[in-house]
């Protein structure tokens, strides 16, 4: 094989692929099928928690695989409650749902608070979402989701969704203010599709206080940015706090799809049998997945890595590229890190592509960094090694 066509006559036309075929990798380095190598620095966008290969998860999936893959929610799935009782442990919340992929975590976190208002009498109840908000592109997730851009030609959302900016308390409470078909307030902790934009630390302690004193859910979706990645499990674990809902996928499972909704006591018990189900979610190779990961996670130490690896790449993009005219800001924690231009950058996934490097730019002129947690400094610095020319020489472009 040669070369990889743009489109395939059979698949349909959704993505704005590079035209190359990933075959194997090793580690954070991948190859083609023309046997190019590429530093992974986007990790199958935030997924490839262990990267490449990796010999202890390779060896349990090949031992699960063996055993039984599906079996039906018919039955109990021993390592459903294993990877149940984990995820208690290390959020501090008490039970959790197992789905297929972030999207449905966040649907089944929508479908929570809506029954929650219910149940308290509420007929219409509305949640409060942000400004730059990505949740999914089902319908229901969509509407939640703050981007014009996603949701042209697919109206009429879905109503029941209040929007309000990032960090900024006095307009969430101006939105809300006496307003009794508030629910919940919905957010990620780190905006990945949005342009890696955090919630600041004293912002999410004020929304916390706030659900807490209205009796609202707060719902933190830690899709992109939890397992890990910014240094600890969950990323609003930087501020103390615990959120009602948590909405988990994609480096949960090291590549194997899965999905997660873990609740607190106030949202626990709100499901009841018939209200929510799933075929493909809590299977057996997924919750194998799933223990492995933050098996492996634990035993190698991997948040510290992705806090310290991630601290000193921020660092080497800040000197190299960090004065440049046309570098906004450089911005994000741990191993999730944005690169801000003044102008779109799409064209720097295909050149960073070509010159053996794998980023994606979202957000129209925000390079997103999302390597997995196993990198090591020395792989940081060649991370800006690639990328540091590549954005100078754009830079420079009329």
């Amino acid at each position: 094989m040669t070369a990889v066509e743009a489109s395939s006559p059979h698949t349909m036309n959704t993505y704005g692929r590079v035209p190359i075929a990933l075959s194997h990798g090793q580690g954070v380095r991948v190859w083609d099928v023309n046997g190019k190598q590429y530093l992974d620095a986007l990790a199958g966008i935030a997924v490839n928690t262990l990267g490449h290969n990796h010999p202890r998860l390779v060896e349990a999936l090949r031992d699960q695989v063996g055993k039984i893959i599906h079996s039906s929610n018919y039955y109990h799935v021993p390592n459903q409650e294993k990877l149940a009782a984990k995820l208690a442990e290390l959020s501090g919340l008490t039970n959790v749902f197992f789905c297929c992929t972030g999207l449905e975590a966040n649907e089944a976190a929508i479908k929570l608070a809506r029954k929650f208002g219910h149940d308290k009498g509420i007929e219409r109840p509305e949640i409060v979402v942000y400004e730059k908000a990505f949740h999914g592109r089902s319908i229901a997730t969509l509407s939640a989701t703050g981007n014009e851009k996603v949701q042209k030609g697919f109206g009429p959302l879905v109503e029941g969704f209040i929007r309000v900016p990032l960090n900024d308390i006095a307009a969430l409470k101006a939105a809300t203010e006496g307003n009794p078909n508030v629910v919940a307030v919905f957010f990620e902790t780190i905006q990945g599709e949005g342009g890696v934009n955090p919630m600041r630390i004293e912002y999410l302690q004020q929304v916390r206080e706030l659900c807490d004193q209205k009796d609202w859910l707060l719902m933190i979706d830690e899709v992109q940015c939890g397992m890990g990645r910014t240094g600890k499990w969950f990323a609003h674990q930087w501020a103390g706090i615990k959120p009602d809902v948590m909405p988990l996928a994609k480096g949960l499972g090291s590549g194997v799809p899965i999905g997660a909704v873990v609740a607190g006591p106030r949202a626990a018990n709100i499901f009841q049998p018939g209200n929510h189900g799933t075929t493909f979610g809590g299977n057996p190779l997924a919750m194998r997945a799933g223990v492995e990961t933050i098996r492996i996670i634990e035993e190698d130490n991997l948040l510290d890595n992705a806090a310290l690896v991630g601290a000193h790449l921020k660092g080497a993009l800040a000197r190299e590229i960090g004065g440049l005219d046309g570098v906004r800001e450089i911005r994000g924690q741990g191993l999730m890190i944005g690169v801000e231009l003044t102008r779109p950058c799409g064209v720097l996934t295909a050149r960073a592509a070509e010159a053996g490097l794998l980023i994606s730019v979202t957000a129209d002129n925000v390079i997103r960094l999302v390597p997995p947690l196993i990198l090591t400094e020395a792989e940081a610095d060649e991370i800006v090694a690639i990328l540091a020319p590549l954005v100078r020489q754009f830079l420079s472009e009329k």
